[in-house]
């Protein structure tokens, strides 16, 4: 499976994809938006993953590239291949596909438990995920989504946590692709988010929890990517 990633800062990499990719023998492309933002072909890719970023789906003027990169998006779902949004990559999907991007209540910064809906029990891609886990979140943005996509997961301090759109799109709110790094950079790039809040954690925090927290997180990462592999096999 060739996999492509759309990445929007240099501080928010594939993080423990690039680990499953390779010891799967996957081949791997990226676009670095911020800096040379060439789009592939469709051609060229089975799976694309959206990644986060800091920005808001919304700032087109301080990021032009925004704009090329949600229609590069549309065709690419309108194409029926393989899409995986993480965090500001679930945010721009769900704005491609008709939903609404907004700033939540609440900022969600942190390790924090998620619930599963009883459709994610039926889903081909969430189906062995625990009925409540908890991931990692770094975000202050949510989305309103369209009568299409199917809401597949939810916390107390976010409505929507997670979707599958049409049976070949996939929307993640948390991050389980992150790592001890990941969250340590996340933390030096994003010390302006931590202020005090109800669901914001202290930078010790979430590194202490992460001691525990990371494996399980990043088997569930595994156990969703197998199930994209699954479906593009079926789709050959």
């Amino acid at each position: 499976m060739r996999i492509h990633y759309l990445q929007h800062v240099h501080f928010e990499g594939p993080g423990q994809m690039d680990e499953w990719a390779r010891k799967n023998s996957h081949e791997q492309t990226i676009t670095m938006l911020y800096d040379q933002p060439h789009l592939p072909s469709l051609s060229e890719f089975d799976l694309l993953v959206v990644l986060g970023g800091p920005m808001g789906v919304y700032e087109e003027s301080d990021y032009p590239w925004l704009q090329g990169e949600k229609q590069f998006i549309k065709e690419v779902i309108q194409a029926r291949k393989l899409v995986l949004g993480i965090c500001l990559g679930a945010q721009l999907i769900a704005e491609v596909i008709g939903g609404e991007v907004y700033k939540n209540n609440l900022k969600e910064i942190g390790w924090f438990p998620v619930k599963l809906t009883e459709r994610a029990g039926e889903s081909a891609f969430l189906h062995h995920f625990p009925q409540e886990f908890t991931p990692f979140h770094w975000h202050g943005d949510t989305f309103r989504l369209p009568a299409k996509a199917q809401k597949m997961a939810l916390s107390l301090g976010c409505a929507n946590q997670a979707y599958v759109y049409d049976e070949h799109v996939i929307g993640l709110q948390f991050h389980l692709e992150s790592s001890r790094e990941s969250i340590q950079q996340l933390i030096r790039h994003g010390e302006d988010d931590l202020q005090e809040g109800l669901y914001v954690q202290n930078p010790a925090e979430m590194l202490a929890q992460g001691e525990t927290l990371l494996s399980p997180s990043n088997e569930l990462l595994f156990g969703l990517l197998e199930a994209i592999e699954e479906k593009h096999r079926s789709l050959e």
